[in-house]
């Protein structure tokens, strides 16, 4: 439950970034009965701590299902990464021809970073196993 709560919260505050993309149209209509498809991730080294990462999905059932699948990708990759922590400094989404892409930037780190978006990557990654969401 504990971990639940943890995914939840990076969640809603990526949700609350996406909520200017609800306004203007490019957030997925709610609808229960799609089953989500994960297409992969590509992880960019911007320098410094900060990655770039380009998500791939179709058929998301709403906005939280790409915000939980860019926060499951960004923690698998920072324990890949010998890192326990990570940062969202922004996330992008958009829609090409039925491909929902979520353009987000992260820093990854050893330690708790500061900021109020954070995520411990050893819980995410859990929570993710838990709920079918793929972490590479």
């Amino acid at each position: 439950m504990m971990r639940r709560a943890a995914l939840g919260g990076a969640i809603a505050g990526a949700s609350a970034a996406l909520a200017g993309c609800a306004a203007t149209g490019h957030a997925p209509k709610p609808d229960a009965t799609r089953v989500p498809i994960y297409l992969g991730a590509e992880p960019v080294g911007l320098g410094d701590d900060l990655y770039g990462f380009a998500v791939r999905m179709r058929s998301p059932r709403e906005a939280a299902d790409i915000d939980a699948y860019v926060t499951c990708m960004v923690a698998g990759y920072a324990l890949r990464k010998d890192a326990g922590f990570a940062r969202k400094v922004r996330t992008n989404v958009k829609e090409e021809g039925g491909v929902w892409i979520a353009d987000a930037v992260y820093s990854i780190s050893p330690k708790l970073p500061k900021g109020m978006m954070t995520i411990d990557a050893e819980v995410a990654v859990a929570d993710c196993e838990e709920q079918g969401i793929p972490t590479a």
